[in-house]
């Protein structure tokens, strides 16, 4: 690596989500950044991630876990998907000259 390029430091998700809470316990951001030897953007911008990573949900989400909305919209496109596939089979059985078995969709 030439000299004139810095490698930028990475920093833990736990260390970030300390910083934030920090924040939100009243911190000012200024004083903080100047104690964690970090940028002050750098901490606006993890605050920022944070409040994204919250819309939708009662607080941060731990990895794999995911919220009703989701579960609803992930159900939503499912259900899509199956009527569309059923749309298919159904003009398949016309074409082919069989009958559709009755289902019990309305």
């Amino acid at each position: 690596m030439p000299m004139s390029q810095k490698s930028r430091k990475r920093y833990t998700a736990e260390f970030k989500a300390q910083a934030v809470e920090l924040l939100e316990a009243g911190r000012p951001v200024p004083e903080l950044a100047e104690e964690l030897c970090i940028s002050s953007n750098l901490l606006y911008a993890w605050r920022r991630a944070a409040e994204r990573a919250q819309v939708g949900s009662e607080g941060p989400r731990a990895v794999g876990e995911r919220d009703e909305a989701d579960d609803l919209r992930a159900m939503r496109r499912e259900l899509a998907r199956l009527r569309q596939e059923n749309d298919i089979l159904k003009e398949a059985a016309v074409i082919l000259g069989t009958k559709p078995r009755p289902n019990s969709e309305p």
